[in-house]
């Protein structure tokens, strides 16, 4: 199966399904003699772990990282890092009524017509588990690029959007509430709309925005691989990510050149930022900021008209445990690709000045 590495200095590779014995992955290109805080990397695990309250999924996993290799005596060894996560609370036969049925807007058909095989218990490896993998990588890759500061939180559950500037949030309040906003009273009317809309057996997406601080200048290859375009892959790839804007994102076509140009400091900062800490495909040293767009979950417990293995029209309802709305558990999914692709471009920047 292609597909299942991403970087190409610090990268890694995952494996498993949603219901399988375990998930886990490779990180290869870790420098040796990093220390590592096993306890920040558990810390994004609970972060986007399911059951940790009362608006996600009621899946119980403790998500516990067992790593195997790469690590000795709390430091980096240079060589391959390899890890786990145990399935602990695996129930397939919440998946049964789905052998041969393909779920609206779900991976199923996709898969069949690709392999000619599926594992529909949880959709298999096209699930969201997959991403606990990514956390754990990125949970490294931050301490890597340990003096750059990545921080993503909700600024949109549906209709329901943060309308003040990150500049003007206070970040301590992320963690604060279940789902991630970091205004109080915008978090208190997503929390009672995700709620609202669990009851009537439906979903809901948004919008995660993320902001990177004291990147150095020169992160970014020119050409195909540039900064933002390796972003956009990152964030793109996580799963019900539809859409994916940085700087002033499409707002700026709107403007005029004059209006649009990020004018000079001495020093070599910006009056503004509208490029969004990056031109050319390079950073510029002033703070990347992109926003997320994720759309509601596919699977929602109403009635609705799918066809089988056989094409035949069928009617179907979604059972198990399942988010009504992703966005607050994807916080530190957006972290953990953006700290992804900055360690690589930290680490290729130091091979191109050697």
């Amino acid at each position: 199966m292609a597909g299942n590495s991403f970087g190409t200095l610090f990268k890694l590779s995952t494996f498993g399904e949603s219901h399988g014995a375990a998930i886990g992955g490779t990180i290869d290109g870790c420098p040796a003699g990093i220390q590592l805080d096993l306890d920040l990397i558990q810390r994004d695990m609970d972060r986007r772990k399911p059951g940790q309250s009362a608006i996600v999924t009621q899946r119980k996993e403790p998500d516990t990282v067992k790593f195997l290799s790469g690590i000795f005596e709390g430091k980096t060894t240079g060589t391959p890092i390899g890890f786990i996560i145990e399935n602990s609370n695996q129930k397939s036969k919440d998946y049964s009524h789905i052998k041969n049925t393909y779920r609206p807007s779900h991976a199923d058909y996709t898969y069949d017509k690709k392999y000619g095989n599926r594992d529909y218990r949880g959709g298999g490896r096209s699930s969201a588990r997959e991403t606990a993998c990514r956390v754990v990588a990125g949970a490294v890759a931050k301490q890597v690029i340990s003096s750059i500061k990545i921080t993503a939180y909700t600024s949109a559950v549906g209709d329901i959007q943060l309308d003040r500037k990150y500049h003007e949030l206070n970040f301590d309040n992320i963690e604060r509430n279940p789902v991630r906003c970091p205004d109080p009273a915008t978090a208190e009317k997503m929390e009672s709309f995700i709620k609202e809309i669990r009851s009537q057996g439906d979903t809901v997406g948004g919008i995660v925005e993320c902001v990177i601080e004291n990147v150095p200048a020169g992160l970014g290859e020119p050409v195909f691989d540039k900064l933002h375009a390796q972003l956009g892959k990152a964030m793109l790839s996580i799963n019900a990510v539809k859409g994916f804007e940085y700087g002033s994102g499409f707002s700026g076509s709107a403007l005029k050149g004059s209006e649009h140009n990020d004018l000079f400091n001495k020093d070599g900062s910006t009056k503004t930022n509208y490029s969004g800490g990056i031109q050319g495909g390079i950073s510029n040293g002033m703070d990347i900021y992109f926003r997320v767009a994720f759309k509601p979950v596919a699977t929602i417990m109403q009635k609705q008209e799918t066809i089988d293995a056989k094409g035949e029209k069928v009617e179907m309802q979604g059972k198990g445990r399942h988010d009504p709305c992703v966005v607050p558990r994807a916080v530190p999914i957006v972290e953990a690709m953006a700290a992804l692709v900055l360690a690589d471009f930290f680490l290729l920047n130091k091979v191109t000045k050697i």
